[in-house]
C-alpha cells in the first residue's frame, strides 16, 4: 500500500503505477487530494485527512472491467455497516448513500489493451459537505470510525468478494440498490435525459428503466436522480 500526505488524484497514481508494472491488488491512499475527480469530470473535495480517498488497481484476463466496480462498491457499503453500524444503500451505478444522502462515490478508469482498471472510491468518513453525510454523522461509536480503519475492512470485504460469482455479485448488487422501483430522471453526457421507472439491472450492470410511454432504455452511463412519487 502506497499512502501520502497529499497527492493530485490517486486514480492518477495508480494509473502511472500500472502503465509502470505495479501488481495486481496495488492500493493508493491519501489524506488530501488536490484535483480528484468524481464521475462526469466532477471535483471531489474534502477536508484534510477526514475521509477515505484511496484508489485500487486491479488486473485481469477475462472479466469484465465492470465486475471490478461492483466489487469495491459492495465492499466499501459492507466496510461502512460493520465499523460504524450504519446501513447505506446503493443509488445507481455505484454512489453510497444514507437516506438519500451522498456518503460516497467511485470513479473507474480503465485500460482494456493493457488489462486493467483503477477503481477510485472517496467516503465521507468524518466530514462531507452541506448536501451530503458522513459516516461521523450516522455511527454508533464515533472512535473506531476512521479513514484508515474503513480502508483496512473494505480491503477485507474486497478479498471476500474477489471469489464470488458474478452471479452472486449481480444479487448482492440488486439488493443493495436502492434506486431500483424508483421514478427517477437519468442525466446523459448528450446533454439529453430520460424519466420513467427504474425496472431492474441486467448482467451488465446497466439500469433498465421504463420511461412513460413504454420504452425501455438501457442506460450503462448515466446520472441518476430519485423523483418523488406523485
Amino acid at each position: 500500500m502506497q499512502h501520502v500526505a497529499e497527492t493530485g488524484s490517486t486514480n492518477d497514481d495508480a494509473v502511472l503505477a500500472a502503465h509502470n508494472g505495479a501488481p495486481h491488488r496495488s492500493v493508493f491512499v491519501t489524506d488530501f487530494q488536490t484535483a480528484g475527480k468524481g464521475r462526469l469530470d466532477r471535483s471531489w473535495e474534502a477536508t484534510r485527512g477526514s475521509n477515505l480517498l484511496t484508489s485500487l488497481l486491479f488486473r485481469y484476463e477475462n472479466e469484465d472491467a465492470f465486475r471490478f466496480s461492483r466489487i469495491v462498491a459492495l465492499a466499501g457499503r459492507a466496510a461502512c455497516i460493520a465499523l460504524s453500524g450504519a446501513t447505506p444503500a446503493l443509488k445507481w451505478p455505484n454512489d453510497l448513500v444514507i437516506d438519500g444522502a451522498k456518503l460516497g462515490g467511485l470513479l473507474a478508469v480503465g485500460a482494456p489493451r493493457d488489462r486493467f482498471v483503477v477503481v477510485g472510491i472517496g467516503v465521507n468518513v468524518g466530514w462531507s459537505p452541506p448536501d451530503a453525510v458522513s459516516l461521523h454523522n450516522r455511527a454508533v461509536t464515533k472512535d473506531q470510525v476512521t479513514p484508515l480503519a474503513l480502508l483496512a475492512v473494505m480491503l477485507n470485504e474486497i478479498d471476500v468478494r474477489l471469489v464470488r460469482s458474478d452471479a452472486d455479485l449481480h444479487a448482492e448488487h440488486k439488493a443493495a440498490l436502492s434506486t431500483l422501483g424508483q421514478r427517477v430522471r437519468v442525466e446523459l453526457r448528450a446533454g439529453e435525459s430520460v424519466v420513467g421507472v427504474a425496472e431492474d439491472l441486467d448482467g451488465a450492470g446497466r439500469l433498465l428503466v421504463r420511461s412513460d410511454n413504454q420504452q425501455l432504455h438501457v442506460i450503462d452511463v448515466g446520472d441518476v436522480v430519485h423523483l418523488r412519487a406523485h
